[in-house]
């Protein structure tokens, strides 16, 4: 499963130009293709997104969501998504990065039909999320009023538990009450809403049918 809700779920410019990149990329290629040197030409770690930027010279691929999100910061209109400060700036990286260690625990929890490694990947996405618990302010968002890049990366993450939850109770969020209110605020945005279809639910279940999921043994 792949998310492409880092470039959509920015709110506050218009990136339609990149967007329509980034869908012709992923139309090109079918998930089994994503291993191929066509694809890993482009994208070295045979992931999506990858946004293809037009220049001068011909096109330049970027890959990897947190980059492409900086990308799109720093050459797009509207208001800034980062902060000014350059420590405050650095430390909504880090925490960016800190996303992405939770998305790789969740292809572990999501893919594997082992009991044991679920449940160690799932004590590891609570233990993490019981970090973000303490960094966490008054809210509404991560920094407080103002939606930031840091809310672009984990709003995807809680998209995910919005499917996982009609399946099961995984008992991720108890302890986190910060985290709970934040996830509720993100999910009220229109742009969190919209930058998905309708038929995400049943993409992601069928993802998990193919992977022969744990998760889906509990929800039986």
């Amino acid at each position: 499963m792949f998310s492409l809700s880092c470039p959509n779920t920015v709110d506050g410019r218009d990136f339609f130009a990149d967007r329509r990149h980034l869908s012709a990329c992923l139309d090109a290629f079918g998930d089994a293709d994503f291993g191929r040197p066509i694809f890993l030409k482009i994208s070295p770690l045979g992931k999506v997104p990858v946004l293809l930027v037009e220049t001068a010279e011909g096109e330049v691929a970027l890959f990897e969501s947190n980059v492409i999100c900086e990308y799109i910061e720093d050459t797009q209109g509207g208001a800034k998504l980062h902060p000014q400060n350059p420590l405050q700036r650095a430390q909504h990286r880090a925490w960016m990065e800190f996303g992405s260690t939770i998305l790789g625990e969740l292809w572990g929890l999501e893919t594997t039909g082992d009991p044991a490694v679920f449940e160690t990947k799932r004590q590891a996405i609570i233990a993490k999320f019981a970090q973000v618990e303490k960094t966490l302010g008054a809210g509404p968002y991560f920094a407080g009023e103002e939606f930031s890049l840091v809310d672009a990366v984990f709003a995807p993450i809680f998209r995910y538990f919005d499917v996982f939850d009609q399946l099961t109770d995984l008992a991720v969020f108890t302890d986190v009450p910060k985290v709970r209110a934040w996830r509720k605020a993100l999910a009220q945005r229109p742009s969190v809403r919209t930058a998905v279809g309708p038929d995400y639910p049943q993409l992601l279940h069928a993802f998990l049918v193919r992977h022969g999921a744990h998760m889906l043994k509990l929800a039986a």
